[in-house]
């Protein structure tokens, strides 16, 4: 009943500028073509996906003459991550910029993107592009998401998850028993247990006050996110594991997506195919610049990461008690797709020479 509710108010408050507009139109003549994009992330000026959203917005004006127009809902406009996804899905919004640990609940293979120490610490931009455009993966992916009604149009790099605590965390001692918030997400839950942390999911939302009332100790998100959703005000260390890449990934409906004509879908693919290394080069600017800024705010808090022998006790555990269960989580083709993504990086690394 919950989520019916959330689809006819977003229906009520979309449809206006949207279906019902365009009905109103001469149908003489080509159609100008009003469209809905959901952010899961908030601030227009600094949150990845919402920038590189109004990114798109503005590149797709631009090239169509102002035909194909773009507006932007940042995230708790038009309902919580689960439900801009749904209204997607269901046609009600062309499309979303979310993360996989969300996409998940829709396309379990997507679980492969949530596996920690997959990807290499250096370099991870061009890697990624190499992934998406060169590799095997992607189209196995895309062809999952399309039994979903959805299509997805890249993998961004956003930042690698910084856990922070109100407590010191060392070394991988100080991870059992911490209570930390993470994205609802079966597959990020098994990560993290591996390490003895106690995995706590909890709506985005309401990560500030789960710190600031201590039903959490801690909590992971990429260095822009702890700086807009404010939340190293309430946390006192930064660690970086080196585990986990956030990665962006957006998607528009499939029935949508189908409807439009090779010239739109061709400009959809090229700014996006473009965004890889551009936005994740646009991004780690940004990161550095927030963390100064938090260094700034609140002196007092400590940055560390966890060095080469710790990274590997972090990832022996992932490698001999997450990996094996994979494909129970990621269902039919997953262990392929895992194989594949693998094979993918390594590709990448070697004709990037690393």
């Amino acid at each position: 009943m919950k989520k019916l509710l959330v689809i006819a108010a977003a229906v009520l408050l979309l449809v206006p500028m949207g279906m019902f507009a365009q009905g109103a139109q001469e149908t003489e003549g080509p159609q100008k073509l009003e469209v809905r994009l959901a952010s899961a992330e908030g601030a227009a000026d600094t949150d990845f996906m919402t920038v590189w959203a109004e990114k798109f917005g503005d590149f797709m004006r631009e090239e169509t003459d102002g035909m194909f127009d773009i507006t932007v809902y940042p995230y708790g406009t038009v309902g919580d991550t689960r439900d801009i996804v749904e209204l997607v899905q269901y046609g009600v919004m062309e499309f979303v910029f979310t993360d996989y640990g969300w996409l998940s609940s829709f396309v379990s293979q997507v679980n492969a993107l949530a596996l920690h120490y997959v990807w290499p610490k250096e370099n991870i931009a061009e890697v990624l592009e190499h992934v998406v455009r060169n590799g095997d993966f992607f189209p196995m992916m895309d062809e999952k998401f399309r039994r979903n009604d959805l299509v997805p149009l890249g993998i961004y790099f956003e930042g690698w998850q910084w856990l922070t605590s109100k407590t010191p965390v060392g070394g991988p001692s100080d991870l059992v028993g911490l209570k930390t918030r993470i994205m609802p997400s079966d597959m990020l839950s098994r990560n993290y247990r591996a390490y003895g942390i106690d995995p706590t999911p909890l709506a985005y939302g309401e990560i500030y006050s789960g710190l600031q009332t201590g039903l959490i100790d801690a909590q992971s998100q990429p260095m822009f996110a702890n700086y807009t959703m404010g939340f190293y005000e309430v946390t006192d260390y930064f660690v970086q594991l080196w585990a986990e890449p956030f990665l962006g990934i957006p998607v528009v409906n499939l029935a949508f997506y189908e409807s439009l004509s090779d010239e739109y879908r061709d400009l959809i693919h090229e700014f996006w195919d473009q965004a890889i290394v551009d936005s994740a080069e646009w991004i780690m600017d940004v990161n550095a610049d927030m963390r100064a800024q938090i260094e700034t705010n609140r002196p007092s808090i400590q940055f560390s990461e966890f060095t080469d022998e710790q990274q590997a006790h972090l990832r022996e555990q992932i490698v001999n008690n997450v990996y094996p269960v994979f494909p129970q989580i990621g269902g039919p083709d997953s262990e392929q797709m895992l194989e594949a993504l693998q094979q993918d990086i390594e590709n990448a690394m070697a004709a990037l020479g690393m």
